[in-house]
């Protein structure tokens, strides 16, 4: 699930319980950080307790971080995961990820309407879950406020692994993937890297606007690539066998995955 963050309204809890004004409060490192107007900072696991109230339209989302702790999947011990909770009924924000976790992340940035990050205003951020692509993304280990092996951005991985998980192939912001999926996801610079399952086999490599050729489609009832030449005019003649994986590596792509054919 993904929360719009439009404008902060309140921000309250026992940190903040003598009173002091919030001058600003923003996403870093995947964790929140407040600005008091005195000039003293609050952030990450301090901020466990605090209420958030979004406003967009006529939206209005009062949530309570009910709890932050450290990722257990995150070897450096850096990444947080947050309890997103509805203010008024306790209940979770998010829906339970594979593993269980229905917990989530602040991102600075603004997400478009299929889901990718974009640069934005200070203090703009988006809140993501443990459920959706975008979280899945960042525990895969591309999280966007990274870097990757070679100094780039993470966000171009970042975002391509959205595309990924979703099967997204045109980058058109259609999924076509099917719930409890399994898939293998690898990238050039060994961050996830692959199982080589035998029953698996190379599907696509991936960009932050969609496949870049795709070997094969991973649900056929949804999409095949006879629709991907008809709907995708870029990925002509990067369809079926002209799509390998060497290939793909020669036309600059960094994000790969397998899955059955």
């Amino acid at each position: 699930m993904r929360l719009i963050a439009f404008f902060l309204m309140l921000l309250a809890g026992p940190v903040l319980a003598q009173g002091r004004q919030v001058a600003a409060i923003e996403a870093r490192d995947g964790a929140f950080r407040v600005t008091l107007a005195d000039g003293s900072v609050r952030e990450r696991e301090a901020l466990a307790g605090m209420v958030l109230v979004y406003a967009g339209g006529e939206q209005r989302i009062r949530m309570r971080v009910a709890g932050i702790r450290p990722d257990p999947g995150d070897a450096s011990g850096r990444r947080l995961l947050h309890d997103f909770r509805d203010a008024a009924t306790g209940e979770p924000v998010c829906q339970a990820a594979p593993d269980g976790t229905r917990e989530g992340f602040p991102i600075a940035g603004r997400a478009d309407a299929a889901g990718m990050l974009h640069a934005a205003e200070p203090g703009a951020f988006e809140i993501v879950c443990t459920a959706g692509a975008q979280g899945k993304c960042v525990r895969f280990g591309y999280a966007p406020w990274l870097a990757q092996a070679d100094g780039r951005p993470m966000l171009e991985l970042y975002n391509a692994c959205i595309r990924m998980v979703r099967a997204d192939y045109c980058g058109a912001g259609e999924a076509t993937t099917r719930d409890g999926m399994n898939i293998d996801l690898y990238d050039v610079h060994d961050t996830q890297t692959p199982e080589l399952a035998p029953e698996q086999s190379f599907e696509a490599a991936w960009g932050p606007d969609g496949a870049v050729c795709v070997a094969h489609v991973r649900v056929k009832e949804n999409t095949s690539l006879e629709r991907l030449a008809a709907t995708c005019p870029r990925l002509a003649g990067k369809l079926g066998p002209a799509c390998t994986e060497a290939s793909a590596r020669a036309a600059g792509a960094r994000l790969f995955n397998r899955s059955a054919p």
